[in-house]
């Protein structure tokens, strides 16, 4: 890392990974730039989280690593400087970066944390088990060999790419749950997993904390947590709440010659 680099005070780290309890979920709201980040942080969150396809749209890309991994990594750095809680960053399955690479370029940024995922996102093809373990242990390995620690959440895609049938996926999504773990992730998001049986069966089987999506609010905080979930996020789905039910109103007031400060 170059002598500007920041990577997170180590408290920081430790202060994001703690806060994963199952039965009493860290609530992650996910921020795309600076300004947002901001607001999360007045609204009295002790961490936040971005999106990688929020991230893309403020940058002008689509989502499945179409932005360039410098731009991400700099709108990464930008937030983490906005805020003083830990951020912990989306970063796809690392934007084609090298183990090596990725955590010395991702810990200049002073992110505290990040998602990478198993599935490919130009194709959306799986990735095996054993290849994402190795993956993931790479990634922790080459960030203790350079001093630094990060919390890895390792998301998983069985139930929102479907390459087996519907009974295969909690039984696939526990196997790769524990393969991550064991490869050095901290938490195990099974994105898509949406089944409040399904969700109990995996904080009770996966032996580390899991996250899930909060979706469009199927289930609330208290029931998340009832169920043994240790970490809920949103991915874009704020931003896109946000964007298409007052960013349209406002643009479409100001175009049709009406007061936008009056919605």
């Amino acid at each position: 890392m170059s002598e500007t680099s920041r990577p997170a005070p180590p408290a920081k780290v430790a202060g994001l990974r703690d806060l994963h309890v199952p039965g009493d979920p860290l609530v992650l709201p996910n921020v795309w730039d600076a300004a947002s980040a901001r607001l999360a942080e007045a609204a009295g969150f002790p961490a936040l989280a971005t999106s990688s396809a929020a991230t893309a749209a403020v940058l002008g890309y689509d989502d499945g690593e179409q932005a360039p991994a410098g731009e991400v990594l700099a709108a990464a750095a930008r937030i983490v400087r906005a805020v003083r809680v830990p951020v912990t960053v989306d970063f796809e399955r690392g934007y084609g970066l090298e183990p090596a690479e990725l955590a010395e370029r991702f810990a200049a940024t002073g992110a505290a944390g990040l998602n990478l995922e198993d599935s490919r996102p130009a194709t959306g093809d799986l990735v095996d088990a054993a290849e994402q373990a190795d993956f993931l242990a790479a990634v922790r390995e080459a960030a203790v060999s350079l001093g630094v620690d990060l919390v890895i959440n390792a998301r998983t895609d069985l139930f929102l790419r479907r390459p087996v049938p519907p009974e295969a996926q909690l039984a696939g999504t526990l196997e790769r749950g524990a393969r991550y773990l064991a490869a050095g992730a901290d938490c195990v998001y099974p994105i898509g997993a949406g089944d409040p049986g399904v969700i109990r069966e995996l904080a009770a089987g996966v032996p580390g904390p899991v996250n899930v999506a909060y979706g469009n609010g199927k289930l609330t905080k208290a029931e998340l947590a009832a169920l043994g979930v240790a970490r809920v996020s949103f991915g874009p789905a704020l931003q896109r709440h946000l964007y298409g039910t007052w960013g349209s109103a406002i643009f479409s007031a100001v175009a049709s010659g009406d007061n936008p400060f009056a919605l």
